[in-house]
């Protein structure tokens, strides 16, 4: 005999039906939360009225962290004390060394009358995010044209140099890394002076040393800075180490890999330099001419070269025709000076009239007898 509950209890559909219901309300709702965001408010309430229940929650968890920073021993903050004073003092040192370098080097310029190095402005700025383009090394900060970012600016922080400026937005700037493939910087070692450019690499963690000869010296754990001849990086700023050198016998180059000094992935502020130099603007280069203003310049240039030509032969010819006229006057025997001059000589004796003279008397004695 089947056991059913009395009519009392009997309320409602059965527990399958409700089961379905509830399953396709759920998942109405998720989608048309996903689509359309209708249950925001709803959320947005809930977590409001559920704050207070989350900070009861945490409590235990913010005594715990509390009493471990209390835990901190005063031997270890003397300790980080008396680093940061010695720290201090280096970084004092140093400044007093460079203000008296900076004027010794100001008076010696003056001596000399050399012109001042170049100015350096920066500005501060933080990076926002990176790009997406996984196979680029660029990052975006947040400065732009507004506040006087320009294209081709260096970007550096405290450790060295990070980038360059390669694109910029009215409030945002993208800065090529100095890892990336694309990026190049001259560069100097330290050490001997050597002058060289250094790029980046596919795998951006790492730097290559190109156009290196195989019988420089360059030794591993050699300094990189920027040498300024590009005049866009300001000299001396530290750029790499020299980490390997491959020197083979077969390659007229050796292979130096570097590693940059600035940590280029973990910066997160940053200064952008405006390098101010004193270089001379270039020259304007004439405008191309056309094919057919070419060939009438060049027809012009020949024929002043011809005219050029026959004005230097004439006056060569003219002394030649006065050598071969002259010395006839002389030469004639002595019956035949009462004879008229041919008409081709008669040019000559007028072009030279002292020599004609100087011929006549020749002539007269052998005309008495």
């Amino acid at each position: 005999m089947e056991y059913s509950p009395p009519p009392l209890f009997k309320q409602g559909p059965s527990a399958l039906a409700r089961l379905l219901f509830f399953v396709v309300l759920a998942l109405a709702l998720l989608i048309s939360d996903a689509r359309f965001k209708t249950l925001e408010i709803v959320r947005g309430v809930l977590g409001a009225g559920l704050y207070p229940l989350q900070r009861a929650a945490l409590v235990p968890r913010d005594v715990f962290m509390g009493a471990a920073d209390l835990a901190m021993t005063s031997a270890t903050l003397r300790g980080d004390n008396e680093k940061l004073r010695t720290r201090n003092l280096q970084l004092s040192q140093q400044a007093n060394t460079a203000a008296e370098l900076s004027a010794e080097n100001a008076h010696l310029r003056a001596l000399l009358q050399l012109s001042q190095r170049a100015t350096t402005q920066s500005l501060p700025a933080e990076i926002q995010y990176d790009t997406r383009d996984p196979f680029t090394q660029k990052v975006v900060i947040n400065r732009g044209a507004q506040q006087g970012i320009q294209n081709g600016s260096p970007v550096v922080n405290e450790d060295g140099v990070i980038g360059q400026v390669t694109r910029v937005f009215p409030l945002q700037a993208e800065v090529t890394l100095l890892t990336d493939k694309d990026q190049a910087v001259p560069v100097q070692i330290v050490r001997t002076g050597l002058r060289s450019v250094i790029y980046g690499t596919p795998k951006g963690d790492t730097l290559d040393l190109r156009f290196v000869p195989i019988s420089a010296d360059v030794q591993t754990g050699d300094e990189l800075v920027t040498s300024g001849l590009d005049g866009i990086y300001p000299p001396g700023l530290p750029v790499a180490k020299v980490v390997r050198v491959d020197k083979q016998a077969d390659t007229a180059f050796a292979r130096v890999i570097c590693l940059p000094i600035a940590p280029v992935r973990g910066a997160r502020q940053l200064l952008v330099l405006h390098y101010v130099t004193d270089v001379p603007p270039r020259p304007a280069e004439e405008p191309e001419l056309s094919a057919k203003d070419a060939k009438a310049k060049k027809s012009a240039k020949a024929a002043d070269s011809k005219a050029a030509a026959d004005k230097s032969a004439k006056p060569a010819e003219k002394p030649a025709a006065d050598n071969n006229t002259t010395p006839r006057p002389a030469a004639n025997a002595p019956g035949q000076a009462g004879k008229t001059a041919p008409a081709d000589q008669k040019p000559a004796a007028s072009k030279k009239p002292a020599a004609a003279e100087k011929a006549k008397p020749q002539a007269t004695p052998g005309a008495k007898p």
